[in-house]
């Protein structure tokens, strides 16, 4: 078990002893819940061409999808948020194999729905140098096919919990998330791996990434 993954479990695991039952039952329907909408089968997966996008990051530039895979192929990572620990934690991974995806020729994106201001809290608390980018509104998460609305009794949730979610992504993503998912994208703008959960506790393995980046050059 990678030390990300070895991570994310232990913070369930304080999730399901500390967090009132309450609130982790509404949290777990909603899980079960997006597993039987399918939403997964609607989302771009290996094979398929990423889409043509530019978002600007948290330094103000806009940053388009072609012109950084002139450079290489691109890891491309959907989060749902800084306040959300499971999203922090694979940050910090990512940000931990930077050097090693670089010497691979590749590089690190991620894109959240999060405000610019947020962003940068999470950039500096997890101390990223790779670039993180604003998708207000989850519109290109939403080319993805990875967005889903949030019932209000889980936003309750969230809200008790101190993450309100207008508060975070302002008037435009105050119902919606992305589901944390992981792209793979060769320099030819072919995704040739996507790890896509509903359960936003399981995340892609940073040894997963390395293997398939490894691939692409073999």
């Amino acid at each position: 078990m990678t030390g990300m993954i070895s991570e994310l479990a232990k913070i369930r695991a304080l999730r399901d002893q500390f967090v009132p039952e309450t609130q982790t039952s509404v949290m777990d329907r909603a899980i079960n819940d997006l597993v039987a909408s399918g939403i997964r089968n609607s989302c771009l997966r290996a094979g398929d061409r990423v889409p043509d996008f530019s978002l600007p990051s948290i330094r103000g530039e806009q940053v388009n999808v072609r012109t950084l895979l002139l450079s290489g192929p691109i890891v491309l990572s959907f989060y749902r948020g800084g306040w959300c620990p499971y999203c922090n934690i694979e940050l910090r991974a990512l940000q931990q194999v930077l050097p090693e995806i670089e010497r691979l020729g590749a590089s690190i994106v991620a894109v959240s729905a999060e405000l610019r201001n947020r962003q940068v809290e999470s950039e500096r608390e997890n101390a990223l140098t790779f670039p993180v980018l604003t998708d207000l509104g989850n519109d290109v998460a939403r080319l993805f096919g990875i967005v889903y609305e949030l019932d209000e009794d889980l936003l309750q949730v969230y809200r008790e919990r101190g993450h309100e979610l207008e508060t975070a992504n302002g008037p435009q993503g105050a119902n919606t998330l992305a589901l944390p998912a992981t792209f793979v994208i060769n320099q030819s703008g072919t995704i040739r791996l996507a790890y896509i959960n509903e359960d936003y506790a399981e995340r892609l393995s940073t040894d997963e990434i390395l293997r398939a980046l490894k691939t692409l050059s073999e």
